[in-house]
């Protein structure tokens, strides 16, 4: 994936020396690691795109369905993001895997009650549209993009199996609780055990920041519950007893927060080579002539 590399890296030095002579040191940073995230996650975003203004033009009386453009223009975007080279083809296998557990989850949970689509589609299968597959690739994409644009290292990281069995077991609840006793409370406690050391190691040009794992999952939920509440103003899926002018419980925002878990698990099938067992500390040029130590072995 080196071959996404230097493009990136002459744009982002250029923007940001253009900022950092404009600008105050902190602003030029904070500036560059917004727009790195908006790169990162410009799939999602061309998605959240087509549902609004597919929302505001769509007549009932076309022949074709709301639903089934937004999975052409999704199939369109995924094929212009592997032949652009914005995703690799290793990246595109990691998505497919996004689309089968998201469809899965769809297909239960919509006709569990959970959430509806309440408009007509062609590619409809049991009451689940086949573009909702891509609202869970677009975290998938966003994922593998953002630990690539931003040089990601996660570090300590706890042993490999023990976030395969959490991710396992956050998934499997998303289920189970229909039947069982929810043990999300039991599951929150254990994404803090794992993880509460994890620490995000990113680069924004030559200097390295981070952040705990923790923290950046929750922030990442709070959008997501934003971008829920734009997909159910517009109607496009309904929770059960929702109008399309409610607002989304906040309560969505913990499925989230452990659902990431997954995504996140399911990413670094990938990219194992950017989680280490041992803590590293990255010094930036201003400090130090340069880094410190090599990142320790990936974690196993």
């Amino acid at each position: 994936m080196t071959h996404h590399a230097p493009l990136t890296l002459r744009i982002e030095r250029r923007l940001g020396d253009w900022m950092r002579a404009r600008l105050p040191h902190w602003a030029a940073e904070f500036v560059m690691f917004v727009l790195k995230q908006g790169w990162a996650c410009l799939f999602g975003i061309c998605l959240l795109l087509a549902i609004l203004i597919s929302k505001a033009v769509w007549q009932p009386e076309w022949i074709l369905h709301r639903y089934d453009i937004l999975l052409g223009l999704a199939v369109l975007l995924q094929a212009l993001f592997l032949r652009l080279k914005l995703e690799s083809w290793d990246e595109a296998r990691i998505i497919v895997l996004f689309h089968l557990t998201g469809t899965a989850m769809e297909l239960f949970k919509v006709n569990a009650g959970s959430w509806a689509y309440p408009e007509p589609a062609l590619f409809k299968l049991y009451g689940v549209p086949l573009f909702s597959g891509f609202m869970y690739a677009s975290v998938g994409s966003y994922m593998a993009r953002v630990i690539r644009l931003f040089d990601m290292q996660f570090a300590p990281y706890p042993p490999y199996w023990t976030t395969l069995a959490l991710a396992t077991g956050i998934y499997v609840n998303f289920f189970a609780h229909h039947f069982l006793a929810d043990i999300r409370l039991a599951l929150f406690a254990a994404t803090l055990i794992l993880f509460l050391r994890t620490r995000i190691w990113f680069r924004i040009g030559e200097n390295w920041y981070w952040m705990p794992l923790p923290l950046a999952a929750f922030f990442s939920s709070f959008f997501l519950w934003l971008a829920e509440n734009i997909g159910t103003l517009t109607g496009t899926w309904l929770y059960a007893g929702q109008n399309p002018f409610d607002r989304v419980s906040f309560a969505k925002m913990g499925s989230w927060y452990l659902l990431l878990y997954v995504s996140f698990v399911t990413v670094t099938l990938v990219f194992r080579r950017v989680l280490h067992r041992r803590a590293i500390i990255k010094v930036n040029p201003a400090k130090a002539e340069t880094p410190r130590a090599a990142p320790p072995p990936a974690a196993g």
